[in-house]
This record gives structure tokens, C-alpha cells and sequence, in this order.
């Protein structure tokens, strides 16, 4: 199957469609927010607690010191789509490495490896994911470990029953007969075959890093001087009666970000899908 036939099949199906526009709509505001919005999110602009839509100047209205919320969401957007990317390509590279290795070499380094994966996955992840940034200094970097730390098994157990799969495969004997290297193998023969399942997968984890770092920031474990989503519910959270908006905006906008990426998840997956399977058709 073609890259071309794979966007093709993905460009037919309206709501990955859509949630893949959002997502670049989104990163696009957050890349120009410096330009967009004058100033810091953390700068005291106008009046507290101004109501959405009563001031041309403050669309989305302010916070209870005065923090303007449509340049807090343009920042928290900045944040959540960093830690998603950073997160995603940290929890790639550990589960990528850890799964290779166990599905191509077999015998005790596998089984030592998917212990070790037992380990990480019995845990809660949010709950180890808290007791990961409170041990080291809060900031994007041991939030960004963390959710690395926490996901990687998921991504490892993908990569190594793909490569369990693929390593009985016609092609992977011919190299080895050829004489090729196991990292050779690996790289040109094995992997390139398994990024269709990967790519789906780890769409799933940006989501959930999405979620994990707001709930983080929510418990006040997030980088004190990064403005998040997160941060911006647990700042409002006393004050639901009177400033509703406070908290709803940075919901919503968690809320859709992390719609959009699963429905690209979920798009990828039907795209990736050999053709004859798709609608029954031959």
C-alpha cells in the first residue's frame, strides 16, 4: 500500500479528518501565540473576573487577577502539544528499543525485558507518573520523563509481538541467510513493516499524554512557569460559581485536543488496514 492510497483513505473519513485540521489549526494559534497576544500569559491586563465576550479586547474574559484567558489557552496550548510530541517520541524510542529486542532476540532477554514491562504496567500510571515528577524538580522536562516512564510498556509490547510476527517472515530468513546484522535486520526488514500498528498506537499515547500532564498541573506538580491547561482549572477551581468560565474554556480545550487525536488514532487505523478488508469489499 502506497502513502499516497494510505492519505487518500484517511482524507474520506470526516471526523479523523477534522480532528487532524483542529489538531493543526491548534498548533499553528500556539506557534504564533508570541505574535497573536501582546505580553505573558501571566500579566494582570484588565479587570478580574470579566465575563466572556464583555470586552473586545479580552474575548474570552479574565481570571481572578486579571490574566487575560485567551492568551492563558494560547500558552496552555503551547504546553500540552510540547509534552504530547516530546513525551510521545521519549515513550517511541524506550518501548521501540525495549520491543525490538525482545521480539527479535527471544529466549531470557525477552522474558527479562517483559518482566520488567509487568513491573511498570501493575503500577496506576498517573499514580506513578505523581510520585516520578514530586521526587525530581517540577518542570516540563520531569514531566515529559515521567509520562515516557509510564508508557513505554504499552509501545514495547506492540513492537515486540509485531517483531515476533515478522521475524518468521520469508524476507527477514533471506537476510539472515545473507548474512545481514541484526541491527540491519532490524532497521530495514523488521521495523518498517510495524509502523503501520506504531503509528496508531502512538497516537493513543499523545492523548493520554495530553491528559496526563493536565492532571499533573491540576495537582500542582506541573512547571510553575509554563502556563497550562491544567494550571488554569486547578487556579479556578474555588471559584466555579462565580467565574464558570475560568475552568470550562481549558476543559473544552483539553476535551478537543484530546478528541481530535484519537480520532486520527482511529482514522490511521482504518487507513493502515489492508483493502480488502475495508466494507467487506475485495
Amino acid at each position: 500500500m502506497t502513502r499516497h492510497s494510505v492519505w487518500q483513505r484517511f482524507a474520506r473519513q470526516p471526523g479523523p479528518l477534522a480532528g487532524a485540521l483542529l489538531v493543526l489549526v491548534l498548533a499553528a494559534l500556539a506557534v504564533a501565540a508570541p505574535w497573536l497576544v501582546p505580553g505573558s500569559p501571566w500579566d494582570m491586563t484588565t479587570t478580574p473576573l470579566l465575563v466572556p465576550f464583555a470586552d473586545g479586547h479580552h474575548l474570552l474574559g479574565s481570571d481572578m487577577l486579571g490574566r487575560d484567558i485567551a492568551t492563558g489557552l494560547l500558552y496552555g496550548a503551547r504546553v500540552s502539544l510540547s509534552v504530547a510530541l516530546l513525551a510521545s517520541a521519549a515513550t517511541l524510542l524506550v518501548g521501540l528499543l525495549v520491543g525490538a529486542l525482545a521480539g527479535y532476540l527471544g529466549g531470557w532477554p525477552d522474558a527479562l525485558l517483559m518482566r520488567v514491562a509487568e513491573f511498570f504496567q501493575i503500577i496506576p500510571q498517573l499514580v506513578l507518573a505523581v510520585v516520578l515528577v514530586a521526587a525530581l524538580e517540577p518542570s516540563l522536562g520531569s514531566v515529559i520523563l515521567a509520562i515516557a516512564l509510564v508508557a513505554w510498556p504499552g509501545i514495547a509490547r506492540l513492537v515486540r509481538s509485531e517483531f515476533l510476527t515478522l521475524r518468521q517472515r520469508e524476507f527477514v530468513q533471506a537476510a539472515q541467510v545473507l548474512g545481514q546484522r541484526p541491527l540491519t535486520i532490524i532497521a530495514r526488514q523488521i521495523l518498517p513493516n510495524a509502523l503501520g500498528p506504531l503509528l496508531v498506537t502512538l497516537t493513543f499515547v499523545m492523548a493520554s499524554a495530553i491528559l496526563t500532564e493536565a492532571a499533573l498541573a491540576f495537582l500542582g506538580l506541573g512547571d510553575p512557569d509554563a502556563m497550562s491547561w491544567g494550571y488554569m482549572i486547578n487556579a479556578s477551581r474555588n471559584m466555579l460559581r462565580e467565574a464558570w468560565w475560568m475552568s470550562l474554556l481549558p476543559g473544552v480545550a483539553i476535551l478537543l485536543l484530546v478528541l481530535a487525536v484519537n480520532r486520527i488514532g482511529e482514522g490511521l487505523r482504518v487507513a493502515l488496514e489492508p483493502a480488502n478488508r475495508q466494507g467487506g469489499r475485495p
